[in-house]
């Protein structure tokens, strides 16, 4: 039986099927970045189930559950494609979280202070970058899709992971987004855009966000891209409550997955059985 590598040439395969597949840009360099934390772990190793087991391994132990999972399903997606299934492995079980730790939930106060200390730094990209990630809650690869086309109508049409849907920007919004882009002369295109031109790199806002969390009196673990999203979905939900719709405005087929955007911290939940009285 010829043994079984992970080489560059079967990575650079594996992208083009991706391509021809219709994945998004960002769900090809997440691919990527993944299949080549597993190519270091292998070191040349031929690739048998075993290895793959103590790569599962080693992820269980260094990362969380959900990260973990989401490295395993690229691994598998790519062990389908180069026809080795029996290498495949299950992901890893996930016990649901009622509640999250108060040190994962960023609060409105909170993003409020990031806003504010990026403008007193005078980052107003950053600030903008902040508020529009938040009051949108698209997800940062989708910020390219927030053009100087979309802001008259306060209306955005969004492509990701082979899913259309429109999203809207509030006019509040949509009024400092336009005088941003008339002041920086960006005329066409995504607002947010580097010296060169091109959009915003996600590592650079994320570098920016983490260097605002000391002064802002905000725990580094809550400030990340993402979580800005997280912190949308929780604020539409307490408003709607409808989860359903929620789903539709995040772009989730599934509403397993929105479910994890509205775990709280409890606090409301503990407040409502102290309403209760049922202690004599």
């Amino acid at each position: 039986m010829n043994e079984r590598v992970l080489t560059n040439s079967l990575l650079n395969d594996f992208m083009i099927y991706l391509r021809e597949d219709e994945k998004s840009r960002a769900t090809i360099d997440k691919y990527m970045r993944d299949l080549n934390k597993f190519m270091v772990f292998a070191g040349g190793r031929p690739i048998d189930k075993q290895l793959v087991l103590d790569y599962k391994e080693f992820l269980a132990k260094g990362y969380a559950v959900a990260s973990a999972n989401s490295m395993l399903a690229v691994l598998n997606a790519f062990l389908r494609f180069a026809g080795w299934y029996e290498c495949c492995v299950k992901r890893l079980k996930v016990q649901t979280k009622a509640y999250c730790s108060e040190d994962e939930e960023l609060t409105k106060e909170e993003y409020i202070r990031l806003v504010n200390m990026a403008m007193s730094n005078d980052n107003e990209r950053l600030a903008l970058i902040i508020q529009t990630l938040c009051g949108t809650g698209i997800r940062i690869s989708e910020l390219e899709y927030i053009t100087v086309e979309s802001l008259p109508h306060g209306e955005s049409e969004v492509n990701c992971k082979g899913k259309t849907r429109v999203i809207f920007i509030v006019p509040q919004l949509r009024k400092k987004l336009r005088a941003y882009a008339k002041k920086t002369g960006v005329k066409s295109g995504p607002v947010f855009v580097t010296r060169s031109g091109a959009p915003v790199d996600r590592s650079n806002i994320w570098r920016e966000m983490k260097a605002l969390c000391e002064q802002a009196g905000v725990s580094p673990t809550k400030v990340y891209p993402h979580n800005l999203r997280h912190l949308f979905a929780r604020t539409f939900y307490g408003l709607e409550k409808d989860i359903a719709k929620l789903a539709d405005v995040l772009g989730h087929t599934n509403i397993s997955t929105t479910r994890i955007y509205i775990v709280t911290t409890g606090a409301e939940h503990k407040r409502n059985m102290e309403k209760m009285k049922l202690i004599l």
